[in-house]
């Protein structure tokens, strides 16, 4: 894709500002995660979306989280590319200058193939620069009942975990909010490896 990884300081305002996609296959939960992220900051109604009549991502939800820091503050904007193949074209651009990638899968058995081919479609975007990228995998939907669920293990082995350098999974349940929060944690730790940034929930 030819996209550099990008961590913008401003210095004169001591900012430092990065950039975070949801990305995954249609119906998966990132709409639904982002805006449980939102939520826990009371910013869901700062949260845009772009959406179809029946309620569905055409392009990206998009929206800004900003934490003080001690000297430095972070501003985080925050997308969720559109899981629709109609709208394709518009996911390279979502990702363009992207710092880290929550991958939202969903966990039933049956979407797995459906799982693959889209994380296949972020490796063709990025090629040999995917491996460096930090990415969390949301194992999205794991409280429906009745429903087979895929294989954490045969899930990595098939995209080959140990090529990645900044690769982990957790589960989640979007629509409650469990797991959440601690995937968005996990993915600031990849970004700052040398600052222990820890998101909590406002009270």
């Amino acid at each position: 894709m030819g996209s550099e990884l990008t961590m913008i300081f401003d210095h004169e305002n001591k900012i430092l500002q990065v950039k975070i996609v949801y990305y995954g296959p249609g119906m998966a939960g990132k709409t639904t995660s982002v805006r449980y992220l939102f939520s826990c900051f009371d910013k869901e109604d700062s949260l845009k979306s772009i959406e179809s009549t029946v309620g569905r991502t055409l392009f990206f939800d998009f929206g800004v989280l900003k934490f003080k820091g001690a000297i430095w503050d972070l501003k985080l904007l925050v997308y969720s590319a559109t899981g629709q193949d109609f709208y394709a074209g518009t996911r390279p651009a979502t990702l363009n200058g992207v710092s880290g990638i929550i991958f939202v899968a969903d966990s039933q058995k049956k979407c797995l193939e459906h799982n693959i081919r889209s994380w296949n479609e972020l490796n063709t975007l990025f090629e040999e620069e995917i491996y460096n990228i930090p990415i969390v995998i949301s194992l999205n939907k794991y409280d429906i009942e009745n429903s087979d669920k895929i294989n954490e293990n045969e899930f990595l082995n098939k995209i080959n975990y140990n090529l990645y350098n900044n690769l982990d999974m957790n589960r989640t349940v979007a629509i409650n909010g469990t797991g959440v929060l601690e995937a968005f944690n996990k993915l600031l730790r990849f970004i700052f490896p040398q600052i222990n940034i820890q998101i909590a929930v406002i009270n």
